[in-house]
């Protein structure tokens, strides 16, 4: 009989219930970059190029990289597919977006063209939730370095191209964004068997079937992502009605 297959992730073996806590990522390389950027951010003196809200983004998505990277949620994430998505839905509705904001100053000369980069996004995020791209990322950790990098790299150009277009465009290219995020949510919720395989003996270790987990990553995916577009959304149409009055104001009689 063949042995089952051992997943060990980047973030190390699935831990158990007794030990996850004390599982931190103490990579070598990840935490000298983050050290350096660390000292960029805290120690460098202030910049012209950057105001302090962009350097404030800047260090928000630094102590988010901390927490999902070298906190036992990085090791908890090997364990439940639930955590993983987590992990990726907080990678490009947080941490992209900050760096976005953040290092606006150098990305004013990458072309983003608003619908390229949004289907660019929404492809590069289907297929990293594939079973079989998905088990090849926790199978080694080139592929899922490649995995973080182009999750991030494809969500930090749709919301520089979200940010550079007008508000009517960029509404569309959310809502574009936000179905098909739903339509991948559905999909693997209402999977009727677990798809997953590197998940499958860590989450029963903890008493949780693999559909289960399955189960609740989808809605994850479906619900909380859906409300987080909806909340960019709000947020471009408050500032667009309010560009609206205010030209209403300036343009009406004395």
């Amino acid at each position: 009989m063949d042995e089952p297959i051992r997943w060990i992730p980047y973030c190390g073996e699935a831990p158990g219930p007794e030990v996850w806590l004390s599982r931190w990522n103490l990579d070598p390389l990840l935490g000298g970059v983050l050290f350096l950027f660390g000292l960029a951010l805290w120690l460098w003196p202030s910049s012209d190029d950057l105001t302090p809200r962009q350097r404030l983004g800047l260090r928000a998505a630094w102590v988010l990289t901390l927490v999902l990277y070298v906190s036992p949620l990085c090791a908890l994430s090997s364990a439940f597919f639930t955590v993983r998505v987590v992990h990726h839905m907080a990678l490009v509705l947080a941490i992209a977006p900050l760096l976005a904001f953040g290092l606006e100053p150098w990305l004013r000369r990458l072309p983003t063209p608003l619908w390229s980069v949004t289907a660019l996004s929404a492809v590069v995020f289907w297929i990293w939730h594939a079973p079989a791209p998905y088990a090849a990322a926790l199978s080694s950790d080139g592929i899922y370095a490649l995995m973080q990098l182009t999750l991030l790299a494809s969500a930090i150009g749709f919301w520089t191209a979200i940010r550079r277009s007008p508000p009517a465009s960029a509404l569309g290219a959310i809502l574009v964004t936000t179905v098909l995020m739903g339509l991948l949510g559905a999909l693997i919720t209402f999977a009727a068997q677990p798809l997953y395989p590197p998940h499958f003996a860590s989450a029963l270790a903890w008493g949780v079937s693999p559909l289960e987990d399955q189960q609740v990553a989808g809605i994850v995916m479906w619900a909380p992502g859906s409300f987080a577009y909806l909340a960019a959304a709000m947020w471009i149409g408050w500032r667009w009605m309010s560009d609206e009055r205010a030209s209403g104001w300036r343009a009406g009689p004395a």
